[in-house]
């Protein structure tokens, strides 16, 4: 898969597209800094916590373990927290962006775009990307940011504008489970860290929300002309994502490898969509829907 080629400092990405989620950082910071508060009140006054335990605990040898053992606990919690929030800090900001670079440059040929798609688009980090990819080659294709907030939409043409690239992204607000497009209209379709919360209603695990995330890749599918190309960057269910693609005839699937984001692990899959969909022995059907 594509490597990225373009670097951009943090402080940079995060002027021009703040942060989602912000209060899951804030969460994880004032836990840290409790728990390393926690932990120097442990040094500080480990003789007096351990009498503490030792007045529920008979043997003298056992209360030391207990208060030693409590604030080592209590010291690795707080380095984990602060591990957490700084991971939760780069994979928002800067990997959001790196990715989103490989990510337009494992589609060899840009110059031959009319039509992108961001499933997802959020803040607009990635469909600024191919944008600025259009835009580079020259291309008169536009790419179209399609997420379910409104809210959303109107704050990532603002980005847009603000990476130069205003003319070539439109957004608009609707349901990923049923793109309000007709078969066959895109020749990249990509998403980014988005399909994972389609369904979280349901809870992540469950066959429904399973259900709600594969209806999406079928939707992107069906959207995506024959021999367009799709790429998505997401967490946790890409064995999932790969078999539904597998069904759905897809060609040239690769899956990157490995990547940390957001505490779990991560990958980048791309394919191809074939020009005929062979059903059985002289019958071609290029309906893609679920």
């Amino acid at each position: 898969m594509g490597k990225s080629n373009s670097s951009r400092d943090w402080t940079q990405i995060y002027a021009i597209y703040g942060m989602d989620q912000w209060q899951t950082l804030v969460f994880l910071l004032f836990h840290a800094v409790f728990f390393s508060l926690l932990s120097l009140l442990f040094l500080l006054y480990f003789e007096s916590i351990f009498h503490f335990f030792q007045a529920f605990l008979s043997s003298p040898g056992a209360a030391r373990f207990a208060a030693g053992f409590s604030g080592v606990v209590t010291a690795i919690s707080a380095v984990c927290l602060f591990f957490a929030a700084a991971n939760f800090f780069y994979s928002a900001g800067p990997l959001h962006y790196d990715m989103a670079q490989r990510m337009v440059g494992s589609v060899n040929d840009w110059s031959t775009v009319k039509l992108a798609l961001d499933v997802g688009c959020g803040r607009g980090i990635l469909l600024n990307a191919v944008a600025t990819q259009l835009k580079k080659t020259g291309s008169s294709g536009r790419v179209v940011g399609l997420d379910p907030s409104k809210r959303t939409t109107l704050s990532t043409l603002r980005t847009a504008n603000m990476e130069g690239v205003g003319e070539y992204v439109t957004c608009r607000e609707g349901d990923v489970r049923s793109l309000p497009f007709g078969d066959n209209y895109f020749d990249v379709v990509v998403s980014a860290v988005f399909v994972h919360t389609v369904g979280k209603e349901y809870g992540h695990r469950t066959v429904e929300a399973a259900a709600e995330r594969t209806r999406v890749l079928g939707e992107m599918v069906r959207v995506l002309k024959p021999g367009g190309v799709g790429v998505l960057w997401d967490l946790l269910h890409v064995p999932e994502y790969v078999r539904r693609l597998q069904d759905l005839k897809m060609e040239d699937i690769r899956v990157s490898e490995s990547v940390t984001a957001f505490m779990v692990g991560s990958h980048m899959v791309s394919f191809r969509k074939p020009s005929q969909h062979v059903v059985g022995p002289g019958e071609v059907r290029l309906d893609w829907r679920c």
